[in-house]
């Protein structure tokens, strides 16, 4: 397109034309639209979640990432890179440059609580990557995983100013939450839920999905503005649980682990120390005492654990065929050498499947493990569908090679993750490892070092704090060079730590491990527990020389610990890390503000968007009712009128076969299930579903509130059923759905989304205790236990 003759002037600035009584006597000027300085890279920041500093197969792994191997060996591979152990957190950190707490994010956003530095909202004045890239004339775009907002915000009420596209990314498509089903994700299009486009069996899966709409949004705007770059934050959901994938890729893998997760680690181990990740005299951290030989498994539960290892692996080689898809593209628009690609991950591998790992990983967060003949029972189904899956915290140790415990802590198991950097066009060194410390707050300041930008002093109007990283980009070209971040703190759930200058100092909570402490993860902490912990239980290491923590030095150096110990509280004054919470399930189970007042009754509509657990009616352990208000045409009407979850755990009111049904879906193990003795009628009725306890929940054994289930179809009692147990904390995904069951089914009576075919005029969850009391039913109650 051929340029007019014109002037333009930066906006802000005065008008530098003239403006006479007509135009024949006047100059025009234009306004200078944002433009990109030329030759500016893109920039496309990679984060996985949940991958081990020794699952890469760059970083020593046996598992295949050869897409990712090349981009190690075209850039650089640093193995001093470190996050903060839990992903919310982390991944405020790499889009803001600032310290986790400091972003209101001490956990993730649905733990959080009434405090600065732990209330879930991350500030304005810490302006994200994406804000500040709008400025200087870039595309900017967010696909994957979000889980940067209160989860009370997840819902179409908003407020939408912490959504992506509030937050400067001009396209969003992904999912907000945590987690999501790999099959049937919790998809959103910019600021509105959408359907995921084929179903498992038309062979969708999301990783593929994700990739897909990255190479879109970046083909849309380059067919119309080729020079104009683009930042693209692709987050995958991999390799968090569930760990899904089509069943040819983990097949791959078959009998590759066999001889179980010791023997990982020392193959691992020796790969590292020839590839030069860790250094030659390095030691291997021990044997953790949480997990169990594998000699000492029984040849079935060791069959189990190496499929859930296998299904793993071709997870994670799977995300990685992905990623090579989207480099590939770049190659093919002429884009990749001048794309700075930063691949991280949030932290370490993952132990949230407990020490036998599971084939629903919402068993853990209820405390309702299953048992191994449970699992074994699902051994083929293990990343498929029906599955929610979690391998054993044995392979989670040997993922986090050549560390010492996992994701939540602050050892480096759960803090030191794979970190890459490929730029051909901007970094002359190729295949090189870079030793230098770093932290995931680095990332913001060396993208606007290598663009030569500063940081805005204003975003929208909102004065902008100060960036807490420092810049790496001097040591993209010189291995030698020291590095320029000196001090580090840590703290995830109690657990804290502090880097400085080649030392490191760790105060582990509830303990080294779970067997040595003698408590649970997510014990709580009393002013008693800290004192205690700060007088006896800090560790010191000189990871300068003892990377992998073996060699505890807190007697030989009494002098260094104490003034660690004083520097962590320096650090933790400055960002708003106290006070010091350890607890996890409290966490989960407190009440948050809503953006409305407590309700005790909510209506749903049909055809309206799936409301996140966070915002829906908290049933579980509490009396309540489900009220539908239908018309049934002549011949009947069929379908799900509400409910809430999934087939890894939920519960549903619908109609079928010309009946009422309810069934609850105990974290995929029991199904417990009602139907109305009487058929519903043509016509207009209210259907009803009650629930009223009948004893108290027992949340450490995995057991939610026992009680008394019935069905009403116009006040009348039609159907009644003794449930013995329940889902006690959560469930999730926890969407409640209202005229269909979207995703996967919460029971296998239907076939999912099974939309309701009568008219739904509307359906009322009532949270007041008030019940419909059918006298005769309950004289013959009284009567029977006399």
């Amino acid at each position: 397109m051929s340029q007019a003759s014109w002037s333009e002037y930066p906006p802000g600035r005065s008008f530098p034309g003239v403006v006479g009584r007509t135009t024949d006597e006047s100059t025009p000027a234009w306004p200078q639209p944002v433009r990109a300085a030329p030759g500016a890279p893109n920039v496309l920041v990679i984060v996985l979640d949940d991958t081990g500093y020794g699952q890469l197969g760059c970083y020593g792994s046996p598992i295949a990432t050869p897409a990712m191997d090349a981009l190690a060996a075209g850039g650089l591979l640093y193995s001093n890179m470190h996050t903060t152990a839990l992903c919310s957190p982390s991944r405020s950190c790499v889009v803001t440059g600032r310290n986790h707490h400091a972003n209101g994010m001490a956990s993730i956003t649905e733990l959080a609580t009434g405090y600065p530095g732990y209330n879930g909202q991350i500030p304005f004045e810490n302006g994200m990557l994406s804000e500040m890239l709008l400025q200087h004339g870039y595309n900017t775009y967010m696909v994957g995983k979000w889980h940067l907002m209160p989860s009370e915000q997840e819902s179409a009420a908003g407020p939408y100013d912490r959504w992506p596209l509030g937050r400067g990314f001009e396209r969003f498509y992904g999912f907000l939450g945590g987690d999501t089903s790999q099959w049937y994700p919790d998809l959103v299009y910019d600021n509105h839920q959408v359907e995921q486009p084929a179903t498992p069996e038309e062979g969708y899966h999301l990783t593929e999905d994700l990739a897909d709409r990255a190479m879109s949004f970046i083909a849309d705007a380059k067919q119309v503005a080729p020079d104009k770059p683009f930042y693209l934050h692709f987050c995958t959901g991999a390799t968090h649980a569930p760990h899904h994938v089509p069943k040819e890729w983990a097949d791959r893998y078959q009998g590759r682990f066999d001889d179980g997760w010791e023997a990982y680690r020392e193959r691992t181990f020796d790969r590292q120390k020839q590839l030069g990740v860790v250094p030659a005299d390095c030691e291997l951290s021990p044997h953790d005492p949480d997990v169990p030989a594998w000699e000492s498994l029984s040849p079935d539960a060791r069959r189990l654990a190496a499929r859930m290892m296998e299904v793993f692996a071709g997870f994670l080689s799977h995300t990685d065929h992905h990623i090579g898809r989207l480099m590939s593209f770049l190659e093919e628009i002429g884009e990749f050498d001048n794309t700075l690609v930063m691949v991280v991950s949030d932290n370490g591998a993952s132990a949230e499947g407990g020490v036998t790992g599971t084939t629903n990983e919402m068993q853990f967060f209820n405390n309702a493990p299953e048992s191994l003949e449970e699992s074994l029972a699902r051994i083929d189904e293990i990343g498929g569908p029906e599955t929610f899956n979690h391998y054993p915290w044995g392979w989670t140790s040997a993922g986090n090679t050549p560390f010492r415990r996992w994701k939540r802590e602050t050892y480096r198991g759960g803090v030191s993750d794979p970190f890459l950097v490929h730029w051909p066009a901007g970094i002359q060194a190729r295949g090189e490892i870079r030793d230098q410390f770093a932290h995931i707050i680095d990332m913001v300041p060396t993208v606007l070092d290598v663009l030569g930008v500063e940081p805005p002093a204003t975003i929208r109007g909102v004065t902008q704090s100060p960036l807490h990283g420092v810049s790496f980009a001097h040591t993209f070209d010189d291995a030698t060079a020291p590095t320029r971040h000196h001090t580090q703190y840590y703290e995830m759930f109690g657990h804290r730590a502090i880097d400085h200058d080649g030392w490191r100092a760790v105060c582990p909570w509830p303990g080294p491990s779970f067997v040595e402490a003698g408590k649970p993860f997510g014990t709580p902490i009393t002013m008693t527990d800290l004192d205690d912990l700060d007088a006896r239980h800090w560790e010191l290491y000189h990871v300068a020389e003892d990377v992998a923590e073996t060699r505890d030095l807190a007697a030989e150096h009494r002098s260094k610990l104490i003034e660690m110990i004083a520097l962590w509280y320096v650090e933790a004054g400055k960002y708003n890390v106290l006070p010091i919470d350890g607890s996890a399930f409290e966490r989960l189970m407190l009440e948050r503000p809503q953006i409305t007042a407590a309700r005790s009754s909510c209506v749903f509509h049909p055809g309206t968007q799936v409301l996140s657990a966070a915002v829906a009616p908290r049933v579980l352990n509490r009396t309540h009712s489900i009220t539908a208000d239908v018309e049934i045409p002549p011949g009947g009407a069929e379908g799900v009128l509400l409910c809430q979850g999934t087939n890894a755990g939920g519960w549903s009111l619908y109609v079928k076969d010309d009946r009422l049904h309810y069934a609850h879906n105990y974290v995929h193990r029991t199904l417990l299930h009602v139907a109305s003795d009487e058929t519903v009628p043509e016509g207009r009725h209210t259907l009803r579903f009650e629930f009223e306890p009948t004893g108290s929940p027992d949340v450490a054994a995995g057991k939610g509130s026992p009680g008394r289930a019935q069905l009403y179809v116009d006040d009348r009692l039609a159907g009644e059923l003794d449930m013995p147990i329940t889902t006690p904390v959560a469930f999730n995904p926890g969407g409640v759905c209202c005229g269909a069951n979207h995703g996967s089914a919460v029971t296998a009576d239907y076939r999912a989304p099974f939309p309701f075919t009568g008219t739904l005029h509307s359906v009322t969850v009532d949270l007041s205790g008030d019940l419909i009391v059918d006298a005769p039913s309950e004289m013959r109650m009284h009567m029977a236990r006399q």
